[in-house]
């Protein structure tokens, strides 16, 4: 088990000691590719204005999540109730999936007055399908032969939906929103480099559209270091809380 919880650890320390050893030999200009130990001062040089960036891409994130989660698992369960509603609706939930974000982010910038409530529409757009469509999916895997146990012995709606479909649903959801997280970062960090904003409330997109501006390379790859990290932590985290809440009955996180 400790093995393979430092194999990743030791394979990105050999690609950054590689990239550090590929700069120096190689003589390669800081402004083309910077080395990670400048990369590393300069993230440690800039990290107050890089904190508050990152501040504003976290609420723009889990906003748009939040968003995403109450939206898709309230549909799904409709869904769930309805075949017909599902036949009218389900085909608009794919068209915003199958739209890319940065062909409707203009569009959403300039019907919604307010930047940032436009940033939190794009991240929920980007993070909505997922959740709404595991959930559907998890909601209508419960056996059928519990199910008609239920029934023969007149089981409530409500203790059919917390004892049966929502136990049923449950991995399912979980695995919508380790992809909807990540999706959520994707849309917020995308639709503020659509969106072109600057100042002192914007994100880590501006920061880097900022650097590219200036040629400022390894401000960033620092930027863009961290934007990864944070990606990184965000699946951990939705990782812990799959083992938390599966860990003990279901068979997807046993050892």
């Amino acid at each position: 088990m400790m093995s393979r919880r430092l194999l990743p650890v030791l394979t990105l320390g050999l690609l950054v000691l590689g990239w550090e050893a590929l700069v120096r030999l190689a003589e390669i200009p800081h402004y083309i590719l910077p080395a990670p130990t400048l990369v590393a001062q300069t993230l440690w040089a800039n990290l107050p204005s890089l904190l508050a960036s990152w501040w504003f891409t976290m609420k723009i994130t889990f906003g748009g999540l939040a968003l995403a989660v109450l939206g898709g698992v309230a549909i799904a369960a409709v869904f769930a109730l309805s075949r017909r509603l599902e036949a009218a609706l389900f085909p608009l939930a794919v068209l915003l999936q199958v739209t890319p974000i940065v062909a409707i982010a203009p569009l959403i910038l300039i019907y919604v007055e307010s930047t940032t409530a436009a940033l939190l529409l794009c991240a929920w757009v980007v993070a909505f399908f997922p959740i709404l469509s595991n959930t559907v999916v998890g909601l209508r895997a419960a056996d059928p032969n519990l199910r008609d146990l239920f029934r023969l012995y007149r089981a409530t709606p409500w203790q059919r939906l917390r004892l049966l479909l929502v136990p049923s649903a449950l991995p399912y959801f979980i695995a919508g929103l380790k992809i909807s997280g990540g999706l959520s970062l994707i849309g917020a960090v995308t639709a503020e480099m659509v969106a072109g904003v600057a100042g002192r409330e914007t994100g880590l997109a501006s920061r880097i559209l900022e650097a590219s501006f200036r040629s400022e390379t390894p401000k960033m790859f620092a930027a863009l270091v961290l934007l990864m990290f944070t990606g990184v932590l965000v699946f951990w985290g939705f990782n812990a809380l799959s083992r938390a809440l599966l860990g003990r009955w279901h068979a997807s996180e046993r050892p």
